[in-house]
């Protein structure tokens, strides 16, 4: 792919002549201390996924080569480099649960979770995702980070919420110093849910019902072949052809406000995977025929 401009209010990007693009948030480029960045699909050397893409994931269809080539080209582009050494990334397998692991050193077999912190200068935290929400908290005067992989079983369990109580329980951080970042995810608009979702979400939130929306499916059979389900009832007042969707950031939001963040104090990417394939990877818009983004956050030395 070329040059690709990503159009959003919210979004400070920066995109080279080689038509690698990174996004970064207004709440984290503040603190000179933090590098951090939100990778998108577009200037790596992935022949996968329509080429020239920088897929950060090894999958079925792409070399582990080119995934290695594409994670030097991204680091380098965050400044996540010491001359041609590359900063080291703790390793970690995600499975989608509220597992978070405070990082001291980077470990020499991969963790299983989906959360890191770490107080640790020269030391990159990354989670991968094709449609789950990344979050990156900063405590800006402690000097403390996490990153967050949140997808809706993550965030059932409020990892997110589990990771600003993890930052003051392991390093002191007040919640009222802390910045975070919600990437680019699969925003509301495009992620249609089961119905026995809601019932999940009430089990743990007073606000599940705020999470929620039914959107009109224009793609229905019932509008589509009206004839296939004709019943006795009066016209107009058949099955909604209405489907449940699910807003993953907002969830994610307020986990942070209720962790005790400022509102002002919470960036959100406006990009929605599903929609923006041309920009970012989607699992669910391409079928699982797709790459994988990194959001990175990291300390300078």
């Amino acid at each position: 792919m070329g040059r690709v401009a990503v159009k959003t209010r919210s979004n400070r990007r920066k995109t080279a002549a080689d038509g690698l693009t990174v996004l970064k948030a207004a709440s984290l480029t503040e603190l000179e201390w933090v590098i951090h960045g939100f990778s998108t699909r577009t200037g790596g050397v992935s022949k996968a996924y329509g080429g020239n893409s920088l897929n950060l994931g090894v999958t079925e269809q792409d070399t582990a080569e080119a995934v290695e080539r594409n994670r030097e080209i991204f680091l380098k582009r965050l400044g996540a480099a010491n001359g041609r050494k590359l900063w080291p990334t703790a390793p970690m397998h995600q499975i989608h649960s509220a597992v978070i692991h405070r990082v001291d050193a980077v470990a020499e077999k991969t963790l299983q979770g989906d959360g890191l912190i770490t107080n640790v200068s020269g030391l990159l935290l990354t989670v991968r995702t094709a449609d789950c929400v990344p979050v990156l908290l900063a405590d800006g005067k402690k000097r403390v980070i996490g990153a967050f992989h949140a997808g809706w079983r993550g965030t059932l369990a409020r990892i997110v919420e589990k990771g600003v109580g993890e930052m003051r329980r392991q390093f002191g951080s007040d919640p009222g110093d802390m910045v975070a970042a919600i990437g680019p995810c699969i925003h509301a608009c495009c992620y249609e849910v089961s119905d026995d979702f809601r019932e999940k979400f009430r089990t743990q939130f007073a606000y599940a019902d705020d999470l929620f929306e039914e959107v009109f499916d224009s793609n229905s059979l019932h509008l589509k072949y009206p004839l296939l389900f004709l019943n006795q009832r009066a016209p107009g007042h058949g099955d909604a052809a209405s489907k449940l969707h699910l807003n993953l950031v907002e969830a994610n939001r307020r986990q942070l406000l209720d962790s005790g963040l400022a509102e002002k104090n919470i960036w959100m990417s406006e990009l929605c995977t599903s929609c923006r394939t041309d920009v970012l990877f989607s699992h669910r818009a391409e079928f699982g025929q797709t790459g994988r983004m990194l959001a990175a956050i990291g300390i300078r030395g």
